[in-house]
């Protein structure tokens, strides 16, 4: 029985950033908030979410004295992509508004938040955003986005094995996906599944022609082939800028209360739970209607897929506001950290599209 466990307000307020999950915590790293200065080159920010104590904090800026060692932190961004491989998160490709598109590979050390350029060879991709990375064993796969320099999107996979640092552009067979970017790609067993994300009806190139994707593409990266869509008794709607993971392929209506629709957001699963957070909105108060008028999101809800009789129990007191007087400190203590929220982040409406 699924369902939405806890609600938290006042995390970090961001947009189209990239967040990975590593033991019981998540480290979130950029986007953006509408607002801000991103005209102002600057560090990218790091959140970290710990999902015992269901607290936010964020690291502070990494200390840098030369112009060498500036470059080994990336700039503030959004469309990136994370992953980790081992102990190691690698930050890959997004833009901004000041230094446009990135394609440079950035390591961030978990066990000593250090930032550091891997130097790497082979068949680099192009700067682009919107793009998806997925692991498999020791390499990263990255397939589609907005490539800058070619202005168009993208189908190419490219692989980065991070035994030798050396990137190639995979020669696939069959039909490939279609050009497209802020979709999401899941690597279950050796297949990389594609799903949704944004394309032009005529091609590569953006011609105002949008359409949104609705049907699963699946890479077997064991022979480099693209290979027929399964079929599906349900197909959902198409749409870009959504989240996925392994679980199964059906409509789900989890208990409790969840989300409003958005977009943008980051989706971790931490052991049975999915933690989502983040993204953006189309403002209340103006109605459905009006693409233009967005509200971005400082909140964070966690999908348990078994939820225990504790978790139960603990809904239920908070529920009908019983009487916690009696109850062990700790368990007292868990019930404030489900309903107290954080203060990353201040309450405000933005307009960023």
């Amino acid at each position: 029985m699924l369902r939405w466990t806890v609600h938290l307000e006042g995390g970090p307020r961001r947009v189209n950033h990239a967040a990975v999950a590593v033991g019981h915590k998540v480290y979130s790293f950029g986007g953006y908030c509408s607002g801000e200065d991103y005209e102002t080159l600057r560090q990218i920010d790091v959140h970290v979410f710990n999902a015992v104590s269901l607290r936010w904090t964020k690291l502070p800026p990494v200390w840098t004295n030369s112009r060498d060692h500036v470059r080994e932190v990336p700039y503030m961004r959004y469309g990136h992509s994370a992953v980790l491989i081992d102990d190691t998160i690698y930050i890959w490709g997004g833009r901004n508004d000041t230094e446009g598109a990135c394609n440079v590979l950035y390591a961030f050390d978990v066990g000593t938040h250090k930032w550091y350029t891997p130097k790497v060879t082979g068949m680099v991709p192009g700067a682009r955003d919107g793009h998806s990375a997925c692991v498999l064993g020791k390499s990263m796969y990255i397939f589609g986005g907005y490539e800058q320099l070619a202005d168009c999107f993208s189908n190419d996979i490219h692989k980065l094995d991070s035994s030798n640092m050396i990137w190639s552009l995979i020669c696939t067979k069959g039909t490939p996906a279609r050009w497209r970017d802020f979709h999401s790609a899941t690597i279950i067993g050796t297949k990389m599944y594609v799903f949704g994300g944004r394309a032009d009806r005529f091609g590569p190139f953006h011609s105002n022609n949008e359409i949104y994707c609705n049907r699963i593409k699946v890479f077997d990266t064991d022979t480099n082939s693209w290979l027929d869509s399964p079929p599906t008794p349900l197909l959902p709607e198409g749409r870009r800028s959504h989240s996925a993971f392994s679980f199964t392929w059906k409509k789900i209506d989890p208990k409790g209360k969840g989300p409003c629709p958005r977009r943008r957001q980051c989706c971790c699963r931490v052991g049975d739970k999915i933690i989502l957070f983040g993204g953006t909105s189309p403002s209340p108060e103006e109605g459905m209607g009006d693409e233009f008028d967005l509200m971005d999101h400082s909140d964070l809800y966690i999908l348990d897929f078994s939820p225990s009789l504790k978790t139960l129990c603990k809904l239920a007191v908070i529920q009908y506001n019983l009487d916690q007087s009696c109850l062990p400190h700790d368990i007292r203590w868990e019930l404030a950290a489900m309903t107290t929220n954080s203060n990353i982040s201040r309450p405000i409406f933005s307009s960023h599209g």
